[in-house]
């Protein structure tokens, strides 16, 4: 644990970044007194192909091009003696996905991952999370000049599994980063989707969905900082809740600073109750230092279903269950779409479905 800075402080769930989440669950992650495993537990799926390469390197050969404040993610990087760098070679197109998936292991572990997305490359990588885990992981993409990366995390997993992370995109000069993150599966998931901007034309855009059920507590903490000016982002979350004890928590947090002018920005929540008792925490932050923007803006809903929607649908001879499963299908379908995978989308809303028949709404 000699790689922690000196003034790091386990959290007490009074600090801000930490109220909303359930320390007690999180096994220890967050308490430097707790031995984690250093291990790599990301691997690629399938052979290395024309246009990138993948390896194991020192984390020390590797170090963080971003600071960070939050105390799991200053654990990983104390902790993490190697790290996956995924690079994608400059100018290179790579029209097939490439997938990487988690193997959990038993003991509670931690681990880095790099992706590189060389200049003028276009590629789509997709992280797949699945079975049981305790995992806290960075994963940190560097996208250079003109870069096109579509980043996919799918968090798939059992019941019991733990997990916390930051995904952390630096947008180089005309650079494009999209991200979707899905959360469908899990115990606790803690994720810090985060951006931030290196060079001018930076374009990022943040898309999201999570399905809570019974005693699921699914977090996440976007932020994206506008440090740099002509950068523009678009933040996108929808989550829906099904049990007396599913929780949700979404942040959203933009920071446009006195110099970046010329900025366009805009986040949005959505949230639907399928339950009473269901709660979803919505706040959405705008700081801003300048007044010489293109456009800044932010909205939040939390609901129930649509009357209109069932009604309209019932009277068309559809059963109250298949309305249900259809109208969570159109809510979900703007951000589902936009993978691109189809046996990925079709995977996701058949695990949607199976969550909703297993609460019997």
């Amino acid at each position: 644990m000699s790689g922690l800075p000196t003034n790091y402080l386990t959290p007490t769930g009074r600090e801000e970044a930490w109220r909303f989440t359930p320390l007690k669950r999180l096994s220890g992650l967050h308490d430097a007194a707790t031995s984690v495993l250093d291990r790599i537990s990301i691997e690629l799926v399938g052979s290395v192909r024309a246009g990138f390469n993948i390896e194991t390197v020192a984390s020390a050969d590797l170090p963080p091009k971003s600071t960070t404040d939050d105390v799991i993610i200053q654990r990983v990087r104390a902790t993490a003696s190697k790290v996956t760098h995924l690079k994608i070679d400059k100018e290179a197109v790579v029209n097939e996905p490439i997938f990487l998936k988690r193997s959990a292991g038993v003991e509670k572990e931690f681990s880095r991952t790099v992706v590189t997305a060389g200049a003028h490359s276009k590629a789509t990588v997709v992280v797949e999370n699945e079975g049981a885990g305790t995992i806290g992981e960075e994963i940190e993409i560097r996208l250079e000049a003109g870069a096109n990366l579509t980043f996919i995390s799918l968090q798939e997993w059992s019941e019991n599994a733990i997990h916390l992370g930051r995904h952390h995109a630096i947008v180089g000069r005309d650079a494009t980063f999209n991200s979707i993150t899905i959360t469908v599966g899990g115990s606790l998931v803690r994720l810090l989707p985060t951006v931030e901007y290196s060079d001018q034309g930076g374009n990022a855009e943040l898309l999201g969905l999570y399905f809570a059920t019974d005693g699921q507590h699914l977090e996440h903490r976007v932020h994206v900082e506008h440090g740099i000016p002509n950068g523009k982002s678009r933040v996108t979350y929808k989550g829906i809740l099904a049990g007396a004890q599913a929780r949700t928590v979404w942040i959203g947090d933009v920071f446009i600073r006195g110099n970046a002018e010329g900025t366009d920005t805009y986040e949005l929540n959505k949230n639907l109750l399928l339950t009473d008792g269901a709660r979803a925490d919505s706040v959405p932050n705008l700081e801003i230092e300048t007044g010489e923007i293109v456009g800044a803006g932010h909205a939040s809903t939390t609901g129930r279903f649509d009357d209109e929607q069932l009604f309209y649908l019932m009277s068309r001879g559809i059963p109250l269950s298949e309305a249900r499963r259809l109208v969570i299908r159109g809510f979900f379908g703007e951000i589902v779409g936009k993978i691109g995978i189809e046996s990925v989308q079709e995977r996701l809303m058949n695990r949607i479905d199976t969550e909703l028949a297993r609460v019997g709404e």
